[in-house]
């Protein structure tokens, strides 16, 4: 019985890639910048070979790597959760997702009153936290629904629980991803609520994201067709808008994340377990906390002996990541255009060094050939 779990450290780049400059991330390192706090110790992926992997000059490797690692260079264009995850499962893009720096057109927020029947508030490119603190007064009074986006293809609805319920805030959405296709095609629309009052607001668990479907064939596609299991772990199943997915699980954040890869790991399947650690991105790079992005990667490493243990002698564990968010970059608090890591452990997997590969899509291509299937995604198999 082969199983290969693929765990995605979302944002955990390791050094801008050559086209950095061209999107403003010219120097970035999220891994680096990470480093520098004193609360930074990831020992047990050291020795898989994390320090080992090319470009990582600034912390010591091992002598002897437990992993087959290699450096990922994305070849799509973008830097964004969507296009990295894609990209992973063998779709290549070619064109970047859409973004709006002056904010959405007049026509997408005419459409999008028209099919809730609300006001809009803001409509720039905004801080998550800051919005709510900045908006979440007039939106309680009105009832007018906080759009806002980022650097990331992404149209973003905040809304207090008490004035929008979660499931309402979800219909929305659901309507502005209808609206949000074409050349408006966003790669996320994301549900933002949040509770408080009186300007001390704060943002709950209950994010979802509504993605575009990808637009080609996916290793997720192969898989399901080749009667395989596919199963989602975190925001997986919303990134792939549902696409080549079986079963499915959210989480709460990382620790969630972990313990329900933990208990996946103890059932019996043929397939694929997929898992998003969100943490690193949404709670610390894009709020430039280096502290708390060193905290999280320290956890993550602390529980690693645990997701080893329980390996079976054809299991896979792949780790790697989607683009970076560098935490000590004050430039921006924005995704960072990086280079990933790409680490492979099984009981079979020869340890060794597969330099620096081209682009994301070697991971959906290995996991491919790992089940015998042959492969219809881009990509060239890195074992």
């Amino acid at each position: 019985m082969k199983r290969v779990f693929l765990i995605v450290l979302d944002s955990v780049g390791i050094g801008a890639l050559p086209d950095a400059k061209e999107y403003g991330d010219e120097g970035t390192n999220t891994l680096k910048s990470a480093a520098t706090s004193p609360y930074f110790h990831m020992p047990n992926m050291k020795k898989l070979g994390l320090f080992n992997i090319e470009g990582v000059d600034w912390a010591e490797g091992t002598d002897a790597p437990e992993a087959f690692f290699a450096r990922m260079k994305e070849a799509s264009k973008g830097k964004d959760t969507t296009i990295g995850h894609w990209e992973i499962a063998g779709h290549i893009s070619k064109a970047p997702l859409p973004v709006y720096p002056e904010g959405f057109p007049k026509e997408v927020l005419d459409a999008f009153s028209k099919a809730t029947g609300r006001g809009v508030l803001c409509n720039k490119p905004y801080s998550g936290t800051e919005v709510i603190k900045d908006y979440g007064d007039e939106h309680v009074k009105t009832g007018d629904l906080i759009v806002y986006t980022s650097a990331d293809s992404v149209f973003q609805i905040a809304a207090h629980e008490e004035v929008v319920p979660v499931e309402t805030l979800y219909e929305y959405c659901r309507a502005a991803r209808i609206i949000l296709t074409g050349e408006h095609g966003v790669g996320r629309v994301i549900a933002r609520p949040f509770v408080g009052a009186d300007g001390n607001y704060t943002r709950t668990t209950n994010r979802h994201d509504f993605s575009l479907e990808p637009p080609g064939v996916t290793m997720l596609d192969q898989l399901t067709e080749a009667g395989l299991t596919v199963i989602g772990v975190g925001k997986i199943k919303d990134i792939f808008a549902g696409k080549g997915i079986g079963e499915y699980t959210y989480t709460t954040g990382n620790q969630d994340g972990i313990e329900k890869t933990l208990e996946y790991m103890k059932k019996d399947f043929e397939g694929l377990c997929f898992v998003n650690l969100v943490d690193y991105d949404m709670l610390y790079g894009h709020r430039n906390d280096i502290d708390g992005y060193a905290k999280a990667l320290t956890y993550f490493d602390e529980r690693l002996p645990e997701i080893l243990a329980l390996l079976g002698d054809e299991d896979l564990l792949m780790i790697t990541a989607d683009h970076g968010c560098d935490p000590g970059y004050t430039e921006s608090t924005d995704h960072s255009r990086e280079h990933t890591p790409f680490l492979i452990y099984g009981k079979n997997v020869a340890p060794g060094n597969g330099g620096t590969r081209e682009t994301f899509a070697d991971i959906g291509a290995t996991i491919l050939k790992y089940f015998g299937i042959s492969q219809k995604i881009s990509g060239t198999p890195v074992i």
